[in-house]
């Protein structure tokens, strides 16, 4: 495959039009008003398929957006992989925080910059071009399917139902997966591990209508200072969930797997300044990267209520709100954590306001065995590429769908993420270096390679 190089150099710029057409497109899946670009986004990704080379690419329906299907077949007798991605993205708000149109892709710093550069367009797209140059010369060694959905940052909620659907459909030896990120740009490494989520909205409500804060103050309980003191009680001065049973099936890492894991390496100052912040904070006992790994957690995403206009309005609010998450880790099911939480947080509400606590969506940690077949060829990819034997990490992030493919369709994933920490996916000026992503076009024909050979 020593021409992969040259065939990416010829080609690169066709590449990124071709990845920006998909980038103008705001498939925003949380927005009802984006209902049509969902559709037209999965359009465009069936076409961009065909063209690589699939032998049929199509959009599916499912009770909300639909999906993408196509596939590749080579040999009957070769192992088949299912290339999952997404084309839904994040909401771009604040808009006034980015540089850009988050829409409208530019290159500037050596950097794609626009909602979807890396989150999930980007890095799903290298799979159709390094797809496309195995087909061209004729170097595929396994079948291929192609599954795009539309709602990854909204829970995947239909795609469970659409799998037990669509199972004879979806059969494979393996999920191949670019949806996370590396450790640095020198430093490759595999996601081993995902957190599970839990996600919910809070709604308080105090009097049956805003009142005069100076005529009321002090005597009837204000919903956002009730609602904001709820919070900040659910985590206690060593960083730990105060909410019962929480931790009881968390499953705990070995002191020897975590001694590997720190071997990864950490600039915890170079952390700190890229964020900006001056001190970290976290769960007492463990390391950063062990909170965001191995460890769940708790984080308020959003809060509202009362006047946030221009201005003062002296006013005492009826109502607060706010959007309340949980990263899992393996063992802890997310629906009975929902639901323990949802029994406590309105247990402890005060007499003085109403707490209702509505379960969003959520889905189950992941992990991924390293001594399976298709994450060695991952290994090998990387090093042949990189020249440098990955790290294995666990992610803090979540893609509820993983753990979802193993218990219905029964197959295991592999999680090649050719991201960066600095790239900002889900936050205003989203970008991904484009030495990244011609990388990862130039790395994954070799997983297809080692693939095939060790299955041989």
């Amino acid at each position: 495959m020593q021409d992969i190089k040259q065939y990416i150099e010829e080609n690169k710029d066709r590449f990124l039009e071709e990845l920006f057409e998909l980038i103008r497109i705001p498939s925003i899946s949380s927005d009802s008003s984006r209902k049509e670009d969902m559709r037209k986004a999965s359009e465009q990704w069936a076409r961009i398929l065909l063209e690589a080379g699939a032998d049929n690419a199509r959009v599916m329906e499912t009770k909300g957006h639909p999906v993408v299907f196509g596939e590749k077949k080579v040999d009957e007798n070769a192992p088949t992989v299912l290339v999952y991605g997404h084309t839904d993205v994040m909401p771009v708000d604040p808009v006034d925080l980015w540089d850009t149109d988050p829409f409208e892709p530019v290159i500037k710093d050596g950097k794609i910059w626009a909602r979807g550069a890396d989150d999930d367009k980007g890095q799903a797209f290298m799979h159709a071009k390094a797809f496309e140059y195995l087909v061209k010369t004729n170097q595929l060694k396994c079948n291929v399917k192609f599954l795009i959905e539309g709602e990854e940052e909204i829970g995947s909620a239909n795609l469970p139902e659409f799998c037990e659907n669509n199972k004879d459909l979806l059969k494979a030896d393996v999920i191949l997966v670019s949806d996370t990120s590396m450790l640095g740009a020198g430093t490759p490494s595999i996601t081993t591990g995902l957190r599970g989520l839990a996600y919910w909205q809070v709604d308080v409500t105090g009097p049956n209508r805003d009142l005069h804060s100076g005529i009321y103050g002090g005597a009837v309980a204000n919903p956002i200072n009730v609602l904001s003191k709820m919070i900040g009680d659910l985590i206690d001065e060593n960083g730990h969930i105060t909410i019962p049973g929480f931790y009881d099936d968390v499953m705990e890492v070995s002191e020897q797997e975590r001694t590997l894991m720190a071997k990864a390496p950490f600039d915890e100052d170079a952390y700190k300044k890229s964020i900006d912040v001056k001190e970290l904070h976290g769960e007492k006992g463990y390391a950063t990267p062990e909170r965001t790994g191995i460890r769940p957690s708790f984080d308020a995403c959003g809060i509202w209520g009362g006047f946030t206009g221009e201005g003062a309005k002296t006013v005492l609010p009826s109502k607060a709100h706010a959007k309340l998450s949980s990263r899992l880790v393996p063992n802890q099911n997310h629906e009975k954590i929902a639901q323990q939480f949802k029994e406590y947080f309105e247990s402890v509400a005060p007499d003085s306001v109403k707490v209702e606590v509505s379960v969003l969506h959520g889905g189950q940690a992941y992990v991924c065995p390293i001594d399976m077949p298709a994450y060695q060829a991952a290994e090998m990819a990387y090093q042949q590429t990189f020249k440098k034997r990955p790290v294995p990490v666990r992610s803090g992030g979540s893609i509820p769908i993983i753990s979802t493919f193993e218990q219905i369709l029964g197959i295991k994933s592999v999680l090649m993420g050719f991201g960066l920490e600095s790239d900002a996916i889900h936050s205003p000026n989203e970008n991904f270096p484009l030495d990244q992503f011609f990388k990862g076009i130039e790395t994954i024909p070799y997983f297809y390679k080692h693939y095939s050979e060790m299955k041989k």
